[in-house]
């Protein structure tokens, strides 16, 4: 993570008042996110809808279904 989002993560946790290396994204997560964020805009043509989209996947993920599962059907045609 670059110094900004370090930052931000450290911030995010101790207002959550929970461990930072619980918010850690690692390579692969950020580039799935990333790939979802970028889906969201270019099929909705809204820039807005790709943050938007990995706030709803942050909340479902954290009902308990993991990140690929759920970037699997939101690939889905």
């Amino acid at each position: 993570m670059d110094e900004w989002l370090t930052r931000a993560r450290d911030a995010l946790a101790q207002t959550a008042n929970m461990p930072a290396a619980e918010l850690e994204l690692n390579d692969q997560t950020a580039a799935t996110l990333l790939d979802l964020a970028a889906l969201a805009a270019h099929e909705s043509g809204e820039r807005t809808n790709a943050p938007l989209l990995c706030y709803l996947v942050g909340k479902a993920e954290h009902g308990g279904v993991d990140l690929e599962t759920l970037a699997t059907a939101l690939r889905q045609p």
